[in-house]
């Protein structure tokens, strides 16, 4: 027997010395999960992606690691993608989010080469969808005809109705619109990146008689901006001369201002999606093809257009009797 050497039970060879070491050197050459998040989200930031998308990224892979006891990219595996939506008690609408999220997330680490393979891509969550309606155009008119435009605030409101309805942008995008957007000699909407979800140029046509009113807008503009002394060029702005958009929230003062005249004139289904989703509904039934309403809406998908038109099956079989 050697002298100093253990023996029995408790004995701790070299070769088992050797080889934990060894595996603690390998895990020093793997990417923290922790400096692949912040280098993704920097990524994205400059990319363009708003806080709170980033945010809410953040929010959610961070709590999917936390639940499957991640540390390094490398541990990332379809079986604790898995369990971890197994484990989620929420909805299959929210968990559907949740994994849209984290796939996101796990694209940015592939197109980095963090990873080898896509192995999230066929993971898939069904969910029934409930497919919100548009307004109706005679709810639409309705309200036009209630609002009272003698006032700064109404005039405004009917405005942002009309203009919604004539070309489908989003309240956010309504609230970030300054007076370059408007080209009132080519009677269009010239849209920059910065306004729009998907970050692409889009130019949208507008009729005289909302041009008429665009202008009209601009010029009460100046006198509530000069009024209270406020300095900006947003097309629609407070009763204070303000821009609508000071939040990340979409809640600006025309969804508020829909809202009340929704509750006040009954009118049920009265608000910037509907409004939105009337545009679509609209440019269907004058003959407008999927793929044209997809680009005016400035969707990337066209399943998401589809959405918006809900059809219903006995439209989709008059329109398909065309083509026989």
């Amino acid at each position: 027997m050697s002298k100093g050497r253990k023996h029995g039970i408790f004995a701790v060879s070299g070769d088992v010395v050797v080889m934990s070491t060894k595996k603690k050197d390998e895990r020093k050459d793997a990417l923290a999960l922790e400096v692949a998040l912040k280098t993704v989200f920097q990524q994205m930031q400059i990319a363009g992606n708003r806080p709170r998308t980033i945010d809410s990224y953040s929010y959610i892979f961070e709590q999917f690691a936390s639940v499957c006891c991640i540390e390094y990219v490398e541990d990332i595996n379809l079986d604790k993608l898995y369990h971890y939506l197994d484990v989620l008690e929420v909805t299959p609408a929210t968990k559907l989010i949740r994994l849209k999220s984290i796939k996101a997330v796990l694209s940015k680490f592939y197109n980095n080469g963090w990873v080898k393979d896509r192995f999230w891509s066929n993971i898939h969550i069904k969910i029934d969808k409930e497919v919100k309606k548009g307004a109706r155009e005679s709810d639409i008119d309705k309200l036009l005809e209630l609002i009272d435009q003698t006032t700064f605030i109404g005039f405004r409101d009917a405005a942002a109705v009309k203009l919604m309805y004539k070309t489908g942008i989003r309240i956010r995008t309504l609230g970030e619109l300054r007076e370059r957007h408007i080209d009132f000699e080519s009677l269009s909407l010239n849209l920059d990146g910065s306004t729009l979800k998907n970050h692409k140029f889009l130019k949208l046509p507008l009729d005289e008689e909302l041009c008429e009113m665009l202008k009209m807008l601009l010029k009460l503009n100046e006198g509530i901006r000069s009024y209270y002394g406020t300095d900006n060029h947003n097309v629609f702005i407070t009763q204070n001369g303000l821009p609508m958009n000071t939040s990340k929230s979409s809640n600006c003062a025309i969804s508020k201002q829909l809202n009340k005249y929704s509750k006040r004139f009954g009118l049920a289904n009265i608000n910037a999606h509907a409004i939105r989703r009337a545009y679509a509904k609209s440019l269907h039934d004058k003959g407008a093809s999927i793929a044209l309403i997809s680009k005016a809406l400035g969707h990337s998908d066209l399943a998401v257009t589809t959405q918006y038109l809900d059809l219903d099956v006995e439209e989709v079989a008059s329109d398909l009797r065309e083509y026989l």
